[in-house]
Protein backbone atom coordinates (compact mmCIF):
# COMPACT_ATOMS: atom_id res chain seq x y z
CA UNK A 1 0.00 0.00 0.00
CA UNK A 2 1.36 3.41 -1.00
CA UNK A 3 2.18 5.74 1.90
CA UNK A 4 0.62 9.15 1.30
CA UNK A 5 1.43 11.94 3.75
CA UNK A 6 -1.83 13.77 2.95
CA UNK A 7 -3.75 10.76 4.28
CA UNK A 8 -1.49 9.14 6.87
CA UNK A 9 -0.28 12.45 8.36
CA UNK A 10 -3.35 14.57 7.75
CA UNK A 11 -3.38 16.12 11.24
CA UNK A 12 0.23 17.19 10.84
CA UNK A 13 -0.10 18.85 7.44
CA UNK A 14 -3.79 19.72 7.07
CA UNK A 15 -5.00 21.23 10.37
CA UNK A 16 -8.43 22.75 10.69
CA UNK A 17 -8.03 26.30 11.92
CA UNK A 18 -5.18 27.17 14.29
CA UNK A 19 -3.48 24.13 15.77
CA UNK A 20 -0.84 23.56 18.48
CA UNK A 21 1.01 20.24 18.38
CA UNK A 22 4.29 18.41 18.88
CA UNK A 23 6.56 17.75 15.91
CA UNK A 24 8.89 14.79 16.39
CA UNK A 25 12.26 14.25 14.74
CA UNK A 26 12.23 14.53 10.96
CA UNK A 27 15.02 14.23 8.38
CA UNK A 28 15.43 16.69 5.52
CA UNK A 29 17.39 17.39 2.36
CA UNK A 30 18.37 21.06 2.73
CA UNK A 31 19.77 23.93 0.66
CA UNK A 32 20.43 27.44 1.99
CA UNK A 33 20.18 30.81 0.31
CA UNK A 34 19.36 34.49 0.59
CA UNK A 35 17.63 37.28 -1.31
CA UNK A 36 14.24 37.80 -2.94
CA UNK A 37 13.13 34.43 -4.39
CA UNK A 38 10.91 36.24 -6.91
CA UNK A 39 13.99 37.65 -8.66
CA UNK A 40 16.34 34.74 -8.15
CA UNK A 41 16.71 31.93 -10.71
CA UNK A 42 19.18 30.34 -8.28
CA UNK A 43 16.23 29.76 -5.92
CA UNK A 44 14.29 27.76 -8.53
CA UNK A 45 17.40 25.74 -9.35
CA UNK A 46 17.73 24.88 -5.66
CA UNK A 47 14.14 23.63 -5.59
CA UNK A 48 14.76 21.54 -8.71
CA UNK A 49 17.85 20.03 -7.06
CA UNK A 50 15.94 19.10 -3.90
CA UNK A 51 13.12 17.48 -5.86
CA UNK A 52 15.53 15.59 -8.14
CA UNK A 53 17.31 13.93 -5.21
CA UNK A 54 14.01 13.31 -3.40
CA UNK A 55 12.59 11.46 -6.41
CA UNK A 56 15.81 9.48 -6.80
CA UNK A 57 15.48 8.34 -3.17
CA UNK A 58 11.83 7.51 -3.79
CA UNK A 59 12.83 5.17 -6.63
CA UNK A 60 15.46 3.54 -4.42
CA UNK A 61 12.93 2.81 -1.68
CA UNK A 62 10.36 1.65 -4.22
CA UNK A 63 12.82 -1.01 -5.40
CA UNK A 64 13.12 -2.06 -1.75
CA UNK A 65 9.35 -2.46 -1.47
CA UNK A 66 8.31 0.87 0.07
CA UNK A 67 6.25 3.17 -2.14
CA UNK A 68 5.32 6.66 -1.00
CA UNK A 69 4.38 10.15 -2.11
CA UNK A 70 7.27 12.61 -1.96
CA UNK A 71 6.82 15.05 0.92
CA UNK A 72 6.05 18.72 0.18
CA UNK A 73 8.64 21.44 -0.21
CA UNK A 74 9.27 23.46 2.96
CA UNK A 75 11.18 26.59 3.85
CA UNK A 76 12.30 28.32 7.04
CA UNK A 77 12.70 32.08 6.76
CA UNK A 78 14.19 35.12 8.47
CA UNK A 79 15.82 38.41 7.39
CA UNK A 80 19.37 39.69 7.73
CA UNK A 81 18.18 43.21 8.64
CA UNK A 82 15.36 42.32 11.05
CA UNK A 83 12.63 43.63 8.74
CA UNK A 84 9.25 41.89 8.84
CA UNK A 85 5.49 42.15 8.27
CA UNK A 86 4.50 45.33 6.36
CA UNK A 87 8.12 46.52 6.37
CA UNK A 88 9.59 43.28 5.02
CA UNK A 89 12.66 43.79 2.84
CA UNK A 90 12.59 40.80 0.51
CA UNK A 91 16.16 41.38 -0.62
CA UNK A 92 17.23 40.69 2.99
CA UNK A 93 15.49 37.30 3.18
CA UNK A 94 17.56 34.37 4.44
CA UNK A 95 16.20 30.85 3.99
CA UNK A 96 16.69 27.10 4.12
CA UNK A 97 14.60 25.18 1.59
CA UNK A 98 14.04 21.51 2.34
CA UNK A 99 12.11 18.33 1.62
CA UNK A 100 11.41 15.81 4.36
CA UNK A 101 12.49 12.20 3.82
CA UNK A 102 11.09 8.90 5.15
CA UNK A 103 12.66 7.51 8.34
CA UNK A 104 14.31 4.68 6.41
CA UNK A 105 16.46 7.07 4.32
CA UNK A 106 20.10 7.04 5.46
CA UNK A 107 22.98 9.44 4.86
CA UNK A 108 24.65 6.81 2.68
CA UNK A 109 21.54 6.56 0.49
CA UNK A 110 21.45 10.35 0.16
CA UNK A 111 25.09 10.52 -0.95
CA UNK A 112 24.48 7.85 -3.60
CA UNK A 113 21.38 9.69 -4.85
CA UNK A 114 23.28 13.00 -5.02
CA UNK A 115 26.02 11.42 -7.16
CA UNK A 116 23.49 9.78 -9.50
CA UNK A 117 21.43 12.95 -9.93
CA UNK A 118 24.51 15.09 -10.51
CA UNK A 119 25.64 12.79 -13.32
CA UNK A 120 22.23 13.00 -14.99
CA UNK A 121 21.19 16.59 -14.37
CA UNK A 122 24.53 18.41 -14.15
CA UNK A 123 22.96 20.73 -11.58
CA UNK A 124 25.93 21.76 -9.42
CA UNK A 125 23.59 22.75 -6.58
CA UNK A 126 22.85 19.08 -6.01
CA UNK A 127 26.32 18.68 -4.49
CA UNK A 128 25.51 21.40 -1.92
CA UNK A 129 22.57 19.48 -0.44
CA UNK A 130 22.94 18.53 3.22
CA UNK A 131 20.99 15.84 5.07
CA UNK A 132 19.89 16.77 8.59
CA UNK A 133 17.60 15.46 11.31
CA UNK A 134 15.72 18.06 13.35
CA UNK A 135 13.09 17.99 16.09
CA UNK A 136 10.87 21.08 15.99
CA UNK A 137 9.06 20.40 19.27
CA UNK A 138 5.93 22.39 20.12
CA UNK A 139 4.52 24.48 17.26
CA UNK A 140 1.51 26.56 16.34
CA UNK A 141 0.33 26.21 12.75
CA UNK A 142 -2.42 27.26 10.38
CA UNK A 143 -3.11 26.99 6.65
CA UNK A 144 -2.96 30.17 4.58
CA UNK A 145 -4.81 30.29 1.27
CA UNK A 146 -3.64 32.98 -1.12
CA UNK A 147 -0.56 34.90 -2.15
CA UNK A 148 2.63 34.83 -0.09
CA UNK A 149 2.25 38.61 0.21
CA UNK A 150 -0.96 38.16 2.24
CA UNK A 151 0.48 35.63 4.71
CA UNK A 152 0.65 38.40 7.30
CA UNK A 153 -3.14 38.07 7.72
CA UNK A 154 -2.79 34.47 8.92
CA UNK A 155 0.29 35.24 10.99
CA UNK A 156 -1.63 37.98 12.83
CA UNK A 157 -4.39 35.49 13.71
CA UNK A 158 -1.76 33.11 15.04
CA UNK A 159 -0.18 35.92 17.10
CA UNK A 160 -3.58 36.81 18.57
CA UNK A 161 -4.11 33.15 19.47
CA UNK A 162 -0.74 33.08 21.26
CA UNK A 163 -1.70 36.13 23.32
CA UNK A 164 -4.62 34.13 24.71
CA UNK A 165 -2.57 31.00 25.44
CA UNK A 166 0.36 33.00 26.85
CA UNK A 167 2.83 31.13 24.64
CA UNK A 168 5.99 32.66 23.17
CA UNK A 169 7.62 32.11 19.79
CA UNK A 170 11.07 30.57 19.50
CA UNK A 171 13.66 30.43 16.71
CA UNK A 172 13.49 27.49 14.30
CA UNK A 173 16.79 25.70 13.67
CA UNK A 174 18.50 28.33 15.80
CA UNK A 175 17.76 31.51 13.84
CA UNK A 176 14.71 31.29 11.58
CA UNK A 177 11.45 33.11 12.38
CA UNK A 178 8.89 30.79 10.79
CA UNK A 179 8.33 27.73 8.62
CA UNK A 180 6.29 27.47 5.43
CA UNK A 181 5.14 24.12 4.02
CA UNK A 182 3.93 24.41 0.43
CA UNK A 183 0.85 22.21 0.14
CA UNK A 184 0.41 23.30 -3.48
CA UNK A 185 3.19 23.79 -6.03
CA UNK A 186 3.63 27.57 -6.18
CA UNK A 187 5.45 27.20 -9.50
CA UNK A 188 2.19 26.03 -11.10
CA UNK A 189 -0.70 27.31 -8.94
CA UNK A 190 -2.09 30.85 -9.23
CA UNK A 191 -1.19 33.03 -6.19
CA UNK A 192 -4.76 33.40 -4.95
CA UNK A 193 -5.21 29.60 -4.86
CA UNK A 194 -1.96 28.62 -3.16
CA UNK A 195 -2.16 26.63 0.07
CA UNK A 196 0.69 27.14 2.52
CA UNK A 197 0.96 25.71 6.02
CA UNK A 198 2.48 28.41 8.24
CA UNK A 199 4.22 27.38 11.43
CA UNK A 200 5.91 29.02 14.43
CA UNK A 201 8.07 27.10 16.89
CA UNK A 202 7.05 27.76 20.51
CA UNK A 203 9.21 28.03 23.60
CA UNK A 204 8.82 25.08 25.91
CA UNK A 205 7.07 25.95 29.18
Amino acid sequence: MKYEWRKQEKELYLPKGIDIRQIKKQSFLILEGMGDPNNNCHYLEQIEALYSVSYSLRMTLKKQGFEYTVYPLEGVWTTSDGSKDENLNKDALVYRMMIRQPESVTDEMVQVAIKEVHLKKRNELVKEIVFETYEEGTVIQSIHIGSFDTEIETFKKMDQFLEKTNDSKDWIMGKYAHREIYLSDFRRVMPEKRKTLLRYKLKEK
